[in-house]
């Protein structure tokens, strides 16, 4: 029981640094952008990163170590269907990514670097969008836990 209790404090508690790192992505890409903020771009997508790899991981031990068992997860639709989402934000998630290191790695090349707006206006887009599809995956979550199966 602790075991299990201990995963869902993780799993719940990077859910929330997640959003808070794409929450954090998304008000620097609607200011001014200058050489800082490029750097904690960087910085905040790397903790991003890696805080999704932790949620992917916790959650995976929920579904093997977890009191519920691989039997609820693997046949129950809202599970897939949440990993699913999880996992498209994750590839939406690829190109700020890529963009923001093309970033950071021109502002080493030249102080004065700042990216076109179309540029930043196209990765503040899909970080929100990547907010939007993550409350599809709350969403998702509350169905799994409380409906199992149809």
């Amino acid at each position: 029981m602790l075991n299990d209790l201990l995963l869902a404090a993780a799993h719940h508690l990077l859910v929330f640094a997640l959003v808070a790192m794409l929450v954090a992505e998304s008000v620097l890409l609607r200011g001014p952008l200058d050489g800082g903020v490029l750097q904690r771009l960087a910085k905040l997508d790397a903790g991003y990163g890696g805080c999704a790899g932790l949620l992917l991981a916790i959650g995976l031990g929920r579904l093997w170590f977890g009191v519920k068992g691989p039997d609820f997860y693997l046949h129950n639709p809202w599970f897939h269907a949440k990993l699913g989402a999880f996992v498209l934000v994750g590839l939406l998630s690829i190109l700020p990514t890529v963009r923001f290191l093309r970033w950071r790695k021109a502002l080493g090349a030249n102080l004065a670097f700042l990216p076109e707006a179309a540029d930043v206006a196209k990765m503040r887009a899909i970080v929100r969008f990547e907010l939007v599809l993550l409350g599809a995956v709350f969403v998702l979550a509350a169905a799994m836990a409380r409906y199992g199966g149809f």
